[in-house]
């Protein structure tokens, strides 16, 4: 039996990830500032501080897989100064944990699935329109793009210490409980789209199950090496994934429009990312042999809203 080690296992993803791992026989260490008490069969809790850049030892050596999920939240605050810095200094940090934690421990490592975001691509182009954004479409220079950049460069050491490294661009990840979906969710219980702004930006995402399918294979799979997209086949506008959860809700009765101003003023700088086109391709993922359980909007929202 594998033993996983997990950064940021606590977050929503973290948390799905770890019933998913367990279910399919693994052992799960999730590394925490407070020390925990398990009481759930083959899952454990171990010490790790950013800041003093120390992991438990122990932990570390029961490892034979790392997935690295940890970061300040992207999209639960307002992007002021301070939080545009922690949200940077979160991913930075500790990818650099783990790389000097690997480099000066006795470990069995021998993948690392870290966690970075499609926040990496630009605004919509006429080619990404056409055929998605690929792997190897260099990094955007807004605030997200070079996050995302410094993020991926604090762990790509790794690679050189002889152990597989699987980098996984994150879409936006559709969860029963929590995140954007749960946004769309609250005005469709009346029969209502809220679209924002014009509806017609590209929205890139994936079903959480997905996500945690995809990190598992890519744990297991020794040739998939290197960045891979996760998101989901089917782009769709941000208007059509609204009108979807209405009318899997409740019978849609009205689309409204949030103005671009209004977001504005609502979100700050944030508002960027949320008015941003992005299509993303999935074809490199599923050319490496990696079947989606919920490849298009329809099947998702069925599963997660029945």
């Amino acid at each position: 039996m594998q033993t996983v080690l997990i950064t940021g296992g606590t977050g929503m993803v973290g948390q799905a990830l770890t019933n998913y791992l367990i279910d399919k026989g693994y052992e799960v260490i999730v590394l925490t500032r407070s020390k925990k008490r398990s009481s759930r069969l083959h899952l454990s809790y171990a010490l790790w501080d950013i800041e003093k850049q120390f992991i438990d030892p122990e932990a570390l050596k029961l490892a034979d897989i790392i997935v690295h999920l940890a970061g300040e939240s992207v999209a639960t605050k307002r992007w002021t100064k301070k939080r545009k810095e922690a949200i940077v200094k979160s991913r930075v940090q500790s990818g650099a944990l783990l790389v000097k934690a690997l480099k000066e421990n006795e470990h069995k490592v021998k993948t690392v699935v870290t966690a970075s975001a499609i926040g990496w691509y630009g605004p919509d182009t006429a080619n990404s329109l056409q055929n998605g954004f690929k792997e190897s479409d260099p990094s955007d220079d807004s605030y997200l793009g070079a996050t995302c950049k410094q993020w991926e460069e604090s762990i790509h050491e790794i690679a050189s210490l002889g152990i597989r490294l699987v980098t996984l661009r994150i879409g936006i990840v559709f969860n029963k409980r929590g995140g954007a979906l749960a946004e769309f969710i609250k005005p469709a219980q009346f029969g209502m789209a809220t679209v924002l702004g014009t509806g017609t930006q590209m929205v890139s995402w994936i079903h959480q199950q997905d996500l945690c399918k995809m990190i598992v294979y890519a744990a297991e799979t020794q040739a998939v090496q290197g960045v891979y997209n996760a998101v989901s086949p089917e782009v769709v506008t941000n208007k059509v994934l609204v009108e979807a959860v209405a009318n899997k809700l409740h019978k849609h009765l009205l689309t409204l429009s949030v103005p671009v101003f209004a977001l504005k003023i609502m979100l700050g700088e944030m508002s960027i990312e949320v008015l941003k086109s992005a299509k993303v391709s999935s074809e490199k993922i599923q050319s490496a042999g990696f079947s989606f359980d919920y490849p298009n909007l329809d099947t998702a929202l069925t599963q997660l809203l029945k």
